[in-house]
């Protein structure tokens, strides 16, 4: 009997949340990504400045959406993106 081995894909596809733009509340959108990442505000502050930046990578759609909510209502521009599949095994040849 041969051992076979296959790829599982979860149901659900992971999401990131991408920060696309500061809008006019600045400091308002630095104190939300201290908030939510737990960066500190000179850390978030240097990363508004390569616009735009990946949040979060690989987490649920409730994170995502309620992350773009609280950055949305700071003022800034967030959106969630769906990224490729989990893949929680890999297909690959049996060992002896």
């Amino acid at each position: 009997m041969e051992a076979q081995y296959f790829e599982l894909i979860c149901d659900e596809p992971p999401y990131s949340v991408v920060l696309t733009a500061m809008g006019a509340r600045r400091v308002d959108v630095w104190q939300a990504l201290r908030r939510l990442t737990g960066l500190s505000l000179w850390r978030s502050k240097e990363l508004t400045r390569h616009l735009p930046v990946t949040i979060f990578d690989d987490v649920a759609r409730e994170t995502a959406d309620a992350a773009v909510a609280v950055l949305q209502a700071a003022g800034a521009g967030a959106e969630r993106r769906e990224g490729p599949p989990r893949l929680l095994g890999a297909q690959r040849e049996p060992t002896a």
